[in-house]
């Protein structure tokens, strides 16, 4: 069966996240993830996840200044991102989260890559939990460094790390790369998380371009068990959780 993780930084996003996670519970999530927990005591959000008995998935590294996305492709800046890179791993091992999505930021060139490098080899090294990259599409993140599935598998494969993994998101490579079912085949090895949400709206997978009927169980035909990240803009109240019912239905694809 296909089972879901609710994605707080955006859903119940009017709450706190202790009470974002009671939420989730309530409306049926397997799982939580969230963007930027720090501001919220570890200790709360712990108690919660014990309360529930949802797994935190991940949470990612500060995105820095406005306008940044992330420290660690700026030349420059390699003190600041390990600093964040340290902040996330203390913070998940607080609330045992899974994995860090280490944000790159809005960089390019050659000396952008070789900080990438270097702080994913620091993060790979200062922790066994999954160190996640995630390309972001060009249209909601023009100028972030990290753009493609194809420059995430070459940069996964040549560091090397086995806990260097690929955010897998269907809506950032709908936008970009389309084809999101025969490229998600052949990249689930290297695969640490999968989202989703609709293209090109980015609301729930009830709409739009992708048929999630499909490509939910195309992803359980390759054996994925995890949880899926329901990463949308929630919309109308009763969209967070109506298309859940739609998509129990296992099928071979």
């Amino acid at each position: 069966m296909i089972k879901f993780s609710a994605n707080l930084g955006f859903l119940w996003t009017d709450f706190r996240l202790p009470d974002a996670i009671r939420a989730a519970k309530a409306a049926g999530f397997d799982a939580v993830e969230c963007h930027w927990p720090y501001d919220i005591p570890a200790s709360e959000v712990r108690a919660a996840l014990e309360e529930t008995g949802l797994p935190m998935l991940g949470l990612n590294t500060i995105r820095g200044r406005l306008g940044e996305n992330g420290l660690a492709a700026l030349p420059g800046r390699e003190d600041d991102a390990r600093a964040s890179i340290i902040q996330a791993i203390d913070y998940a091992e607080a609330v045992e989260a899974h994995a860090i999505h280490v944000m790159a930021g809005f960089a390019e060139g050659a000396e952008a890559q070789a900080a990438f490098e270097g702080n994913l080899a620091f993060a790979c090294e200062k922790t066994d939990k999954t160190i996640l990259i995630e390309p972001l599409n060009r249209h909601d993140a023009p100028g972030y460094f990290l753009k493609t599935t194809d420059q995430a598998k070459a940069l996964i494969e040549r560091l090397g790390y086995p806990n260097l993994r690929l955010m897998f998101d269907c809506y950032h490579v709908g936008r970009t790369e389309g084809d999101v079912v025969t490229r998600l085949t052949e990249l689930i090895s290297i695969t640490g998380h999968i989202q989703f949400a609709s293209v090109p709206d980015r609301g729930p997978p009830d709409r739009g371009e992708l048929n999630y009927d499909y490509i939910f169980n195309c992803i359980a035909s390759l054996g994925w068990t995890t949880p899926l990240g329901a990463e949308f803009k929630p919309g109308e109240p009763n969209e967070t959780t109506r298309w859940m019912k739609s998509f129990f239905r296992m099928d071979v694809c």
